[in-house]
C-alpha cells in the first residue's frame, strides 16, 4: 500500500527495520538535545505529515526499548491519527523512570503501525446474547 508522506525534517523517513517489522521507527525532529525528566511529559514534533486512505489509522506506539531500559513510552498509547488529519506528527512521551532522559535530535522516539480499521453502526437493543464470560471483568478469566 502508498501512503503519501511530506518529510519537513532533516532525518530519514519512517521505514522498516526487518523485511518481517510491523512499525517502522519515527525520529525527534529537534535541532538540540532535551531533556525529560522523571514523571514529565513532552510533545515531540516529528517533521512528518501523511495522508492515508479511508479506513487506515496510523497508530504511535512505543519503542520497546527506550520502554525497557529508560521507562520512556508513549502517554496516550497507542496514539491514533485519523485518515483525515493533515498536521504535524507529534509524539507524546513520557518519562517514567526516576532518572532524567534526554532525547537526542534524529533519536528514534516511536514507531508507527498502519492498520485498518471498520466502522460501526450502533444497533440499540434491550438485551445481549449470553456468553461463558458474562460479564466478568479484569482478571475474571484466571491467573493461568
Amino acid at each position: 500500500m502508498k501512503v503519501k508522506i511530506v518529510n519537513k525534517s532533516s532525518f530519514p523517513s519512517p521505514a522498516y527495520a526487518t523485511e518481517l517489522s510491523a512499525g517502522m521507527d519515527v525520529r525527534a525532529n529537534i535541532s538540540e538535545p532535551e531533556v525529560l525528566e522523571p514523571l514529565c511529559r513532552a510533545m515531540i514534533p516529528t517533521g512528518l505529515y501523511i495522508s492515508l486512505p479511508a479506513g487506515y489509522e496510523c497508530q504511535v506506539r512505543p519503542r520497546s526499548g527506550l520502554a525497557a531500559k529508560h521507562g520512556i513510552t508513549v502517554l496516550n498509547t497507542p496514539g491514533t491519527i485519523d485518515a483525515d488529519y493533515r498536521g504535524e506528527i507529534r509524539v507524546i512521551l513520557v518519562n517514567l523512570s526516576k532518572e532524567p532522559f534526554t532525547i537526542q535530535p534524529g533519536e528514534r522516539i516511536a514507531q508507527l503501525v498502519v492498520a485498518s480499521h471498520a466502522r460501526v453502526e450502533w444497533e440499540e437493543t434491550d438485551s445481549l446474547d449470553e456468553t461463558a464470560r458474562g460479564a466478568g471483568g479484569f482478571g475474571s478469566t484466571g491467573t493461568k
